[in-house]
């Protein structure tokens, strides 16, 4: 067996980016964008400082988690081990930009298509090194074979000589560092000052821990002082408003049928439009909106249907393609038998409603749990948040429709509607709680008090608060209708604040 690697020795390399052009040259990689990169940080208090060098790419981990998330196998695993890629598979989701613990991945612009160091498997294999190898003027650059127990990299990875990046993700790294400064493979130890960077102007896009951050968790893992970064490269955040809006369409699709099956259990499965037929409707379009936001994110969205036919079940992307299928299946199944006035088949669809709508609001918990470069999105709780905000979304559009229908036990749907909301408080609250990594405190302090806090605190008021006064209110006098329709819609425009806030959240924390 051949597993193939890189030493990477920052005692010897004198920063020139010597490695960056060359790779940029080999594999025409365009302006904005690089496989390989140089990061220079800074350490002590002048006159004592020190600055070091080190080189940023792929790691071509033996557990990678970008190919378990890549719903195409466009990123597969060569004989001699190298992570490569496949621009023909590639349909841009960019879930294993998110996936990967090392901003080692990004779109090229050119081609919408996932692109990074591939280690010039095309040389290699010619028997060849790579580029940055040969051009690297002080051989700070080295490969070497990790299952030759005689090779340097092999013993710097035995004898644990060496380091790696971001150890505790275990994904095995090929990577191996010599005499490298711990605070410049650390992306939390060290920041980029207020006074910016030398040679560039400091972006929004460039990792560093946000103030608020830093406020919430100024001190080292290692109890060391903090760096400051003054040469990096860029990395935009890859998932927005789009995966927010599907998180919230979804959620309303899921919660329909959900209330929709609590009253067929309660016994009016007779209800021809208030159970039998609008709901699979609201929902069907909930759930095609779903649809054209997944798909309208994708870099190369003509390339949606390689789900199906180049399916990789290892990822929750295609699974959970299977699960919105199945879903709009049954959707259609009951709104038949609604149509037909059939409401006796109505609670066997039941079950298979149940499951496939909590599968539909779910399974983003274990997609997300895909993404090992996010840590706030690895957090347990967030399954049991998405299932009960999908009860918190049937709710609301129940209340909703409540204007235009009747809606029977419309003071049941109420009462479950605000339940589910004061669970949701309850579950978000636990989420905030301390004994976090210094990670996820970061993202909870992004999240709370940072960019993404207004539309925290619109989600706590508007999104909370608001619904639960205004549904006790509801419940309590005789204008419930004009009291709850304005709390469902409070509640799905704060659950989109929300979410919104949240997915942004995760990708502050800085991975490189």
């Amino acid at each position: 067996m051949t597993r193939l690697g890189f030493v990477l020795d920052s005692g010897t390399c004198i920063g020139c980016h010597a490695c960056t052009v060359a790779c940029k040259s080999e594999h025409d990689v365009p302006l904005g964008v690089n496989r390989t990169w140089l990061k220079y940080v800074e350490t002590g208090s002048f006159p004592d400082t020190d600055r070091s060098f080190s080189v940023m790419r792929c790691n071509h981990c033996q557990d990678a988690p970008c190919m378990d998330i890549c719903p195409t196998s466009a990123l597969y695993r060569a004989d001699n081990g190298v992570v490569d890629f496949n621009d023909a598979n590639c349909i841009g989701c960019k879930g294993c930009m998110n996936a990967c613990p090392y901003d080692a991945i990004y779109i090229n612009p050119a081609t919408s298509t996932a692109h990074k160091c591939n280690f010039c498997n095309h040389r290699v294999t010619e028997g060849l090194e790579p580029a940055c190898v040969i051009v690297c003027p002080t051989q700070a650059i080295r490969v070497g074979d990790l299952d030759d127990p005689d090779s340097e990299i092999s013993q710097l990875h035995s004898t644990g000589t060496g380091s790696v990046r971001s150890p505790a993700q275990n994904t095995n790294p090929a990577v191996i560092y010599k005499n490298a400064n711990p605070t410049s493979l650390d992306p939390l130890a060290s920041s980029i000052r207020s006074d910016g960077m030398i040679w560039s102007d400091t972006l929004d896009s460039h990792p560093s821990p946000t103030p608020a951050s830093l406020a919430a968790a100024p001190n080292r893992d290692d109890g060391q002082e903090m760096g400051r970064t003054v040469y990096t490269t860029r990395h935009p955040v890859t998932w927005g408003s789009m995966v927010s809006g599907y998180l919230v369409t979804k959620a309303v699709a899921a919660g329909v049928m959900l209330m929709a099956a609590l009253l067929v259990l309660i016994g009016h499965g007779d209800n021809q439009a208030a159970v039998g037929v609008v709901p699979p409707m609201v929902a069907g379009a909930f759930l095609a909106a779903t649809g054209v936001l997944l798909v309208g994110d994708l870099k190369q969205p003509g390339r949606f249907h390689y789900l199906i036919t180049r399916g990789n079940w290892s990822s929750w992307l295609v699974k959970g393609a299977y699960v919105l299928a199945g879903f709009a299946a049954t959707l259609a199944a009951w709104w038949v038998a609604g149509l037909a006035g059939a409401g006796g088949v109505l609670p066997i669809l039941v079950v298979p409603a149940v499951v496939l709508a909590l599968g539909t609001a779910g399974y983003t918990a274990f997609l997300f749990g895909q993404c090992e470069g996010r840590d706030l999105w690895q957090e347990p709780l967030l399954l049991p948040v998405l299932l009960i905000q999908a009860v918190v979304a049937g709710g609301a559009t129940y209340s909703v429709l409540d204007l235009v229908m009747t809606i029977p036990e419309v003071a049941t749907v109420r009462w479950v509607f605000l339940a589910a909301l004061v669970l949701n408080g309850i579950l978000v609250a636990a989420e905030m709680r301390g004994g976090h990594s210094r990670h996820v405190t970061m993202a909870l302090a992004e999240l709370t008090h940072g960019d993404q806090g207004q539309k925290f605190r619109i989600w706590l008021v508007a999104g909370l608060a608001l619904p639960c006064l205004l549904l006790a209110a509801a419940l309590l006098t005789d204008s419930g209708t004009l009291l709850a329709a304005p709390a469902g819609l409070a509640a799905l425009a704060g659950m989109f604040a929300y979410e919104d806030a949240y997915v942004r959240a995760g990708q502050s924390v800085p991975l490189s």
